[in-house]
């Protein structure tokens, strides 16, 4: 019997691996990406509370633009940026999700820098 490759238990299996040593506190939460094949997620967690303190997506009403591609993402990440600092927060560890950190995530971590967050 031939074994086939699972794509999203892979995925899966390295992002539990990236979680094991990287964690968000008060001070300096955790910047997690999910994306998918429309869309690019980002979220700004506390994982000792476990709060989602600010998030931002493609799917936003007055995003406007395509978030499957780089140009959105890297709006993305200016929009996560912004929310971070109304909330005081300047300082985030960066989590890709178990994703290579080359296009899209790549993207929307240059836009949060680029934005002001610091990682």
């Amino acid at each position: 019997m031939v074994k086939t490759f699972d794509r999203a238990k892979a995925r899966a299996h390295r992002h539990l691996r990236v979680r094991s040593k990287v964690s968000g506190t008060a001070s300096r939460p955790r910047l997690s990406v999910f994306r998918s094949a429309k869309h690019i997620y980002a979220q700004v967690i506390d994982d000792v509370t476990g709060t989602t303190l600010c998030s931002a997506s493609s799917m936003a009403k007055d995003f406007g633009e395509n978030g499957g591609n780089v140009e959105g993402a890297k709006k993305v990440g200016t929009m996560i940026a912004e929310a971070c600092r109304e909330k005081g927060i300047e300082e985030v560890v960066f989590d890709r999700g178990g994703y290579v950190y080359h296009g899209r995530v790549a993207a929307l971590a240059d836009g949060a820098r680029e934005a002001g967050l610091k990682f």
